[in-house]
């Protein structure tokens, strides 16, 4: 399958819209879907599944997320992505995963969210990104730290945990705060 690429020096960024996803979904069996998207347990495939039968967009709200591939193995090691995206309102809050411990503290990240930020400047049109991180989660802080995101505040019990209602630290970067490299 073909995908809208953004390239970097070590990474592949394929974007992965609701078409492309409805399109996986539709024409291929569970295991060319989870090796399409890099999907190595049955748990993340049912995540998958659920958001595909659900529906990418809901009302004024979409998801626009981008697998990250290693250039050198062609793995796929992780996903960025902007998910509550408001397009009448120019926002969205921008999400990052990688797959394994193996591949962090590589840059990686750094290196694929560059590009997703330019991505949602440029392509989308937003004025403004948020993200919403866990207060002990230090990498994440750095990460958006380093791209200017200022620190906004403590959403109280906002995300269920274990059963534990847990706090979300808010972060944003408006366009006109965002200086390239």
């Amino acid at each position: 399958m073909k995908f809208e690429t953004i390239e970097t020096e070590r990474l592949l960024i394929q974007k992965l819209d609701s078409k492309t996803m409805n399109t996986i979904f539709k024409t291929n069996d569970e295991n060319e879907i989870k090796r399409i998207l890099g999907i190595t347990n049955e748990e993340e495939f049912a995540r998958q599944k659920r958001i595909y039968e659900k529906g990418y967009e809901s009302y004024n709200q979409k998801m626009l997320n981008f697998q990250i591939v290693e250039k050198q193995s062609n793995i796929i090691i992780g996903n960025c992505g902007f998910h509550t995206w408001n397009p009448q309102h120019h926002r969205a809050e921008i999400g990052y995963a990688l797959n394994s411990d193996e591949f962090k503290n590589k840059g990686f990240m750094k290196e694929a969210v560059e590009k997703v930020i330019e991505f949602g400047f440029g392509e989308m049109q937003l004025n403004r990104i948020e993200a919403l991180i866990d207060e002990n989660n230090s990498p994440s802080k750095k990460l958006l730290e380093h791209f200017g995101f200022t620190r906004e505040g403590n959403l109280r019990g906002h995300y269920l945990v274990d059963g534990i209602f847990e706090d979300s630290v808010l972060y944003s970067l408006l366009k006109s705060e965002y200086k390239t490299a």
